[in-house]
Parts: structure tokens; sequence; C-alpha cells
């Protein structure tokens, strides 16, 4: 059987209000009070209703995170760490995948789920700021991921060309010189592959070490299977590198495979840096060295700022000065580039 808040009242022998104030974490109550409405909510096993509770404020309870592919690691974990976040604040998360596809992408940021959703949190690929222009709908709209955006959202990322030299420093400083750079996309000039392979050449350029194009080496996604394709040519083009740093994670897990194939020993011959952190990295025959953007300080940013809006009242983007948040990352150093203990 249901239990209401008029039931916890009389097992506690108080108002309705009064429990309700215990319920919603009022500051007005008095610990006495508190413990003994606590210990009668215990006792009945009584649960808030929170869909009335959003339903009162004209909200849904529900927050929408759209991210370009569920099957990738990163995503799957940020996902998780949104929901975690989303939970603290009583709010339920729906999932979408856009696949990276621009009409897609369009069609969630336009809200095509809008009576459904009382904000959205958009990781998106190809989106265009023109895109967003003729957002009419009041959803708060958070934007994730690396790409570089003039916009009157919220955006959340972290420093990829930083992120990157940091990646490129620490090989320099095991005495690597001949750096590849697997994963380049050269239709964006502010996507995310474009900014950490402008912090590889800046780094380099920095130590004075040559940053050919010969050691980049483009691919058509962003998968195992792209990384040991794009490894494959640019061994079978005679560029033989010293050192690897890979757009992400899969790419480097997949280069690791074709290095090994082909005789090449990780760390001794090719050391190895990914990006991403996924815990793929962390259980392979070589662990791998990576960086790791703090994808539980980008799922806080993003819930608080979505909540932030909606607890203000009013969502209209020009109501309240965008805001361009960073998260931290970090260098996780491991058996790809330092070998084994």
């Amino acid at each position: 059987m249901n239990v209401s808040l008029k039931d916890v009242a009389e097992r506690a022998g108080v108002s309705i209000k009064t429990v309700s104030n215990v319920v919603n974490n009022y500051r007005h109550v008095t610990p006495a009070m508190r413990e003994r409405v606590q210990r009668a909510i215990d006792e009945l096993g009584y649960r808030p209703n929170l869909t009335a509770r959003h339903l009162r404020k004209g909200r849904t309870g529900i927050l929408a995170l759209a991210v370009p592919e569920l099957g990738n690691p990163y995503f799957a974990e940020l996902a998780g760490a949104v929901i975690d976040v989303a939970a603290e604040h009583e709010y339920t998360v729906l999932l979408d995948h856009t696949g990276g596809r621009r009409e897609q992408e369009v069609l969630v940021s336009q809200g095509f789920r809008a009576r459904v959703i009382d904000g959205l949190i958009l990781s998106p690929i190809e989106l265009e700021p023109e895109d967003l222009l003729g957002r009419d709908h009041d959803a708060p709209l958070v934007l994730l991921g690396e790409r570089e955006y003039s916009l009157p959202y919220d955006h959340i990322a972290i420093d990829n060309v930083a992120a990157a030299r940091t990646a490129v420093r620490h090989l320099l400083d095991l005495g690597r010189t001949r750096i590849a750079f697997l994963g380049a996309r050269t239709d964006r000039v502010n996507e995310p592959s474009q900014l950490r392979l402008r912090g590889w050449r800046t780094e380099l350029t920095a130590a004075g070490i040559p940053a050919p194009d010969s050691l980049v080496a483009p691919t058509g996604g962003w998968d195992h299977a792209d990384g040991a394709a794009a490894m494959a040519r640019l061994l079978d083009s005679g560029a033989l590198p010293d050192a690897v740093f890979a757009y992400n994670d899969l790419i480097a897990i997949g280069a690791m495979r074709v290095l090994s194939e082909r005789g090449l020993r990780v760390p001794e011959d090719v050391a190895v840096v990914g990006f991403d952190d996924i815990t793929e990295g962390r259980y392979g025959t070589v662990t791998l060295t990576t960086i790791s953007p703090d994808k539980h300080t980008i799922a806080r940013l993003a819930v608080q700022s979505v909540v932030e809006r909606l607890r203000g009242g009013t969502t209209a983007p020009e109501a309240a000065s965008a805001r361009e948040l960073r998260a931290d990352f970090a260098l996780v150093e491991r058996e790809s580039t330092l070998g084994r203990p």
C-alpha cells in the first residue's frame, strides 16, 4: 500500500507541512523534529512521489542526454556519470543516440521531445552554430565536447590543445622524437581532432622537433578498426614513428594491435598514448597511457547548468550570459609508454 505524507504525519504526531519540510530538506527544522519525522519515514517505508513533485512545478523530471555513440565506451561512461549526478537532483535521464549525424543533432537540439524533457545536454559532432540560432523552445540546452562555439548556451569542455601538449611532452620526456598523430580530420578547423592535432604540432615545434605531415594519419572514424587501418597505412608508407599519440583510446588500441602484428614492441619500439581513459585501456596485455578527462566534473557541470536555469525560473539563453566551463584532465601513465615495472 502506498504511504502518504498524511500517514507519516500521523505516525510522527506532527503536521503534514512539517513532514513536507523534512522531505524537501528545508533548513528551518530542528534536529530533534527532523529525527522524529525521519524515524516515521523509515518505519513506514515512505518514498516521495517525484513525478508529482515535478508536475506541481510544471516540469517532467526528465533531462535528455544526446551523444554520438552509446557504444563508444567514453560516452557510455559519461552517460553513467550524468545519470548519477542527475539522480542527486531527483531527475531521470533520457538517453538519445545521434550517430554524430548533423540532421539528427539538429532534430534533437530543436526540441522534437520538448514536451517530454525539462532540459537537454547535447554532445554534438557535426552540428554547426547556425543550426542553433533559430532554436525557439524553452528547454535549457547545454553543449558538451571539444568543438569551439560562440553561442548563447553553456558549453562544457576540456582544453584539448593543452591536453594534447601534455601527452606529447610526456613522450618527448621519454626521449621519443618521431611522434605520429593518429585520428586527424582536415575538414573542420575547430573540431576536436584538429585541436588535438594543433596541440601535437605546437608542442613538437616548441621542442624544436619536426612535425611533418608524413606522421599525421587521418582516420575515417574513431574506432579500433580505424586506428588499426591508420597505423598500417603509416607503417606501409615507410614513416616509422617511435611514438604515437592517438585521438582517442579506441584508435590507440587498434594501433597497438597492428604494431604487435608487425613485430614491433610497445613501448620499446613504439610508445603509445591515447585519450579518454576508458576502462578497456586499463586491462589490455599492455595497459594504455592516456589523457583522462574528468568525466564526473563534466557531468556535474552539465547537470548543474540545466538545473540552475530551471530553478532560476527562466531558460532563455539571453536571460543569463552563456558560460564556457572547463573541466580538468590528467595524464595517466601506464605500460604503453613506461613498460612493465
